[in-house]
């Protein structure tokens, strides 16, 4: 069986607690998309937690909590977190991350923070965490999904393109320093040593799962207004929020 947790406002109606709830009669819980840009807040006997980017079931031992394609995956930001909770008690949640997941670069940070700073007073109140730039790049096809990090020369070549790109607006609208495809090969050769031992074929995983009868819960971040479609645009995030996205971003058949 499969659940979806969605919201029906902006967003902060809750589905951090109702997903906590229903995660401790679940086999698997399922972040299918947005990134580090917003948080649900999980109170239980290990302490008050801001979960940005896991699965709000990463407190249940019985559970696997899964990245899926449709997040926009900050690497660090995920580590960073993983170490927090087990810092604090936690055990070590068992992991899966999507080998589609789309990979937030440091340079999509950077364009977020530019961009904000070019519109000034009529900037959309980015929360500069690079979601719309790493989505301008989904859509434009030039991402970096996580299965590319174990082809450094296929990787090095995209990077170079890439940069040739980036680097005429860095330099002609933002007036600002140019990016180093050196420095982020490097970068990108440290995510790859992060995240290899979690990597799977998330679509495949959780069609065993629904063939063995597994619970599964999709875990959607902020709200139905906030919808690219649906929503208050342009006032929007950069992802679809709705129920329906929940079978694209987790890779389920609808």
């Amino acid at each position: 069986m499969v659940t979806a947790v969605v919201g029906a406002n902006w967003g902060d109606e809750g589905k951090g607690k109702i997903t906590d709830m229903l995660g401790e009669e679940s086999d698997i819980i399922v972040r299918f998309q947005g990134g580090s840009n917003a948080g649900h807040t999980i109170v239980n006997d290990y302490g008050k937690f801001a979960l940005h980017i896991l699965p709000s079931g990463v407190f249940y031992n019985h559970t696997t909590s899964v990245i899926g394609n449709g997040v926009a995956l900050n690497i660090p930001d995920l580590f960073k977190e993983i170490q927090g909770i087990v810092d604090r008690g936690v055990p070590m949640p068992k992991i899966k991350v999507s080998d589609r997941a789309q990979i937030v670069m440091p340079y999509h940070i950077l364009f977020d923070q530019y961009e904000e700073e070019r519109l000034a007073g009529k900037s959309f109140g980015s929360t500069k965490s690079g979601i719309a730039p790493f989505y301008s790049d989904k859509y434009a096809k030039v991402g970096i999904q996580v299965s590319e990090l174990f082809d450094e020369e296929l990787l090095r070549e995209k990077l170079e393109r890439i940069c040739v790109q980036k680097n005429v607006i860095l330099e002609h609208l933002y007036h600002k320093p140019t990016l180093n495809v050196d420095e982020l090969m490097d970068t990108l050769r440290e995510y790859r040593k992060m995240v290899e031992p979690y990597v799977c074929d998330v679509s495949a995983f959780l069609f065993e799962a629904r063939e063995q009868g597994k619970r599964i819960l999709l875990e959607g971040q902020l709200g139905s207004l906030k919808d690219p479609d649906h929503g208050i645009y342009p006032m929007v995030t950069s992802s679809s929020t709705l129920a329906a996205y929940g079978a694209i971003g987790a890779g389920i058949p609808p």
